[in-house]
């Protein structure tokens, strides 16, 4: 979902901002918000980033920061702040005429991936969104691994920004596609099958993939 069909960015820093305004008013934080940090990490699971941003704040504290992070960025996706990547619905349109199946497989919570599939009607093409909280482990690759067995599924890609979509696929023996996109890191994307700078390009790739 982030960075490959959900511009993040676009309500990130807003809400980022808002989490570390709320800390500042509690005087809790005396900086800047630490969104370059953010930039660093994005992709990791959301108990990780806080034990990242918030190293000397005790587990409750980034419990709540972590709470109302959650509650700001829903009600900004539900007041239209975000926005999908260019062409997501068509490249989606074209991806189900072509007999494919297409299922979220993110590291967001549930509330925040129901908000964005709600307010963009992805559920139209979209099978079914899995949340890393649904997964014991936290690892994508388990995430992955448990929608092929509720689904059957034995050939596919992953299609993503991050090292662990990359992972997720070869650890699940499926295709590996790398979205350069704007938190994508080159040592990362170097791992994968392939890559491409635009959800377009997934067009020309798949009669390959059906090869």
């Amino acid at each position: 979902m982030d960075g490959t069909l959900f511009q993040t960015d676009e309500i990130l820093e807003l809400s980022l901002d808002e989490a570390f305004s709320r800390l500042r008013s509690l005087n809790k934080w005396d900086k800047e918000t630490p969104i370059d940090k953010y930039r660093e990490i994005m992709g990791v699971p959301l108990p990780k980033v806080w034990e990242t941003l918030l190293p000397n704040h005790s587990v409750e504290e980034r419990e709540q920061t972590d709470t109302y992070f959650l509650k700001r960025l829903i009600e900004n996706i539900s007041s239209g702040k975000g926005a999908l990547y260019p062409n997501v619905k068509e490249v989606f349109s074209y991806l189900k005429e072509n007999n494919c199946s297409i299922y979220i497989a993110s590291n967001g919570l549930t509330e925040y991936l129901k908000a964005i599939i709600s307010y963009y009607l992805l559920d139209k093409w979209v099978t079914e969104t899995f949340s890393i909280q649904q997964i014991k482990s936290l690892n994508k690759s388990d995430l992955v691994q448990s929608i092929i067995k509720k689904y059957g599924i034995t050939n596919g890609a992953v299609v993503g920004d991050r090292l662990s979509d990359i992972n997720a696929a070869k650890d699940n023996g499926l295709v590996s596609i790398g979205c350069n996109f704007d938190f994508a890191r080159e040592d990362e994307l170097s791992q994968a099958d392939m890559v491409i700078d635009d959800l377009t390009e997934l067009q020309t790739i798949l009669p390959k993939l059906h090869k």
